[in-house]
């Protein structure tokens, strides 16, 4: 990829809760070192994990609560209020359970839904974690991760032209104007958008979580499996830390930065 090939942000996206719904955002802040705002600021531990809140370490998801293995998380809608910390989840359009997650009562509201309708997949009670400026991300790094919405494409016709809803890769940004896969060469380069930068830092390995339909709930595509047969790798995604602060929006460009001549 050349640094003439900008791509634009066609969608940004967080995830307060790890696991549940995902939250559109028009324009977020960056700061350097940091996720999107509240991205991944919880989770629900699945049997004890040893996670302690005063001393936030970073814990593979099979510990939580987590679509890769209980995919009914994506039949709940999911909504998380920033003002009060009140987590409200819908079924079918019905409110099940409702509580501030900042609080032992509003914890417990949740919790006691998953108790009682999670079942056989809990390994013990299932528990609200708040990480306040941790993030529950599948890596130990605070990132942002970033979808190629052609590379999307691209996985559709491995597929045979079956349509794939780009939220099955939980991202939180999606760009369009890139080539397929171009993305993948971008390890180690600098982003700019705006006045923010993000230095690209890991691929992402795709898990069965991409198998998962974000609007059905069926785990009905074998993506990983098909990254494998027709790349020889399941990697899809980049990942990057944010380097300069800055706010980002969709419509915004994405330009790979060159490196400055000394």
């Amino acid at each position: 990829m050349t640094a003439s090939q900008t791509a634009e942000i066609a969608g940004l996206y967080r995830y307060p809760i790890k696991g549940l719904t995902p939250e559109a955002l028009l324009r977020v802040p960056l700061r350097s070192g940091q996720t999107l705002p509240a991205d991944r600021r919880y989770a629900i531990e699945n049997g004890p994990s040893g996670f302690d809140p005063d001393a936030p370490e970073w814990k593979p998801k099979i510990q939580f609560l987590m679509l890769a293995r209980n995919e009914r998380l994506a039949a709940l809608d999911g909504r998380f209020e920033d003002a009060t910390n009140r987590l409200t989840i819908r079924k079918e359009g019905q409110i099940v359970a409702s509580g501030d997650l900042e609080t032992a009562a509003g914890r417990a509201a949740i919790e006691a839904y998953f108790t009682e309708n999670f079942q056989p997949e809990l390994k013990g009670p299932p528990k609200v974690l708040s990480g306040r400026d941790h993030s529950f991300s599948d890596v130990a790094r605070k990132v942002v991760s970033i979808i190629n919405l052609d590379s999307v494409r691209a996985i559709e016709a491995m597929l045979g032209g079956t349509a794939v809803n780009p939220l099955r890769f939980r991202a939180n940004l999606y760009v369009k104007g890139w080539p397929a896969w171009s993305e993948l060469d971008l390890v180690g380069q600098t982003l700019a958008i705006g006045q923010a930068r993000l230095k690209v830092v890991k691929r992402i390995v795709r898990c069965p979580a991409t198998n998962v339909d974000p609007v059905t709930a069926k785990r009905d595509l074998e993506i990983p499996p098909t990254l494998s047969r027709h790349l020889g790798h399941m990697d899809c995604g980049i990942y990057a830390e944010v380097v300069a602060d800055g706010e980002i929006g969709v419509g915004d460009a994405v330009a790979v930065e060159q490196p400055r001549l000394v």
